[in-house]
């Protein structure tokens, strides 16, 4: 009986401890790890909302850029740090989520080694062509290859990538052949589209739209199943072809695993409030990245169905760990 006293005396020291954290928090400084070099959407974004966090909350935000491993290295840092919430990570689509199905080495796994804070920024992805391919939608472009003799290729930044996934979920649902040519990153690959090298692109909107109107590419749609507030005009592949639509592809903030749920839900506050700054928002637009800003278990639901997308994905297309 005396154990279960002390027990009972010690999980409640815990909880009024923790209580008191979340209460005070924060009362330093808080590091925002962004697992790849600086200059990338991730810093940008963590830069940004890190500069209007700490306006909010009184504390310096450092900005740590912790690149390698294709994210790897940074992301296994803040699963390995003290639950505080004074470490947290940008994280994206490719770092947790392609890297489970892709890669041979695991170095986290994302649901466990993590507590999903929001996701912060979706970054729209086109389905886009060639002027000389004559369609003008998504399912005129599965008819055009259907044809007899009609030989297409797409490009992508790389195998592996979103844009990648998307090319053969398109494929496997239209049933449609198109050769995979992989780049070392989306300019490349946006190169040898306009030259006329390749005829099919899957690429970031925001990388096609300085080149829509002088008709050097056409876009045919939005790879995920809504339009895009960056150009509400351009139909969602859905729209010609039904039942397409491809992971989203985001950003979004990280804890260490086991953040005490008081701690997760201030910065979720926080996070949100920055990110819904008018002038914060209309940064991230005109970088063509569009705002989400999700509960903690809203994020989780992403993730989880995410997850599984890009597992049927991958098994579909054979395509090998690395």
């Amino acid at each position: 009986m005396k154990a279960l006293f002390r027990f009972a005396g010690a999980a409640a020291a815990l909880f009024l401890s923790t209580a008191a954290a979340a209460q005070n928090f924060p009362d330093k400084p808080i590091r925002i790890v962004v697992p790849y070099p600086p200059g990338a959407s991730t810093d940008m974004l963590a830069r940004l909302v890190g500069k209007k966090l700490s306006e909010n909350v009184g504390q310096p935000v450092i900005v740590d850029n912790r690149g390698g491993a294709n994210g790897a290295i940074g992301s296994t840092f803040v699963s390995r740090s003290t639950p505080d919430g004074y470490t947290i990570l940008v994280g994206t689509s490719s770092s947790h989520i392609i890297v489970k199905y892709l890669s041979k080495v695991q170095p986290y796994d994302t649901l466990k080694d993590f507590t999903p804070l929001t996701a912060a920024v979706e970054i729209p992805i086109a389905l886009v062509v060639h002027p000389s391919v004559p369609a003008r939608t998504a399912k005129e472009l599965v008819d055009y290859a259907k044809k007899p003799g009609t030989k297409l290729s797409y490009g992508s930044s790389g195998t592996g990538s979103a844009h990648h996934l998307a090319g053969e979920q398109f494929k496997q649902l239209t049933g449609i052949e198109m050769t995979h040519v992989p780049y070392k990153g989306g300019t490349p690959a946006l190169q040898d589209l306009l030259g006329g090298q390749i005829p099919v692109l899957v690429t970031t909107l925001a990388t096609a739209v300085p080149f829509l109107d002088s008709g050097k590419l056409r876009v045919l749609g939005m790879v995920e199943n809504k339009r895009t507030s960056i150009a509400p005009k351009i139909p969602a592949v859905s729209e010609t072809v039904p039942g397409y639509a491809a992971p989203s592809t985001w950003l979004g903030f990280f804890g260490p695993p086991n953040l005490p749920p008081a701690i997760t839900a201030k910065l979720n506050a926080e996070l949100l409030k920055a990110l819904r700054d008018p002038e914060i928002k209309a940064k991230l637009h005109a970088d063509g990245l569009i705002v989400m800003g999700t509960s903690p278990a809203e994020f989780e639901k992403i993730i989880r169905n995410d997850l599984e997308t890009v597992q049927k994905i991958v098994t579909a297309a054979g395509i090998q760990p690395e």
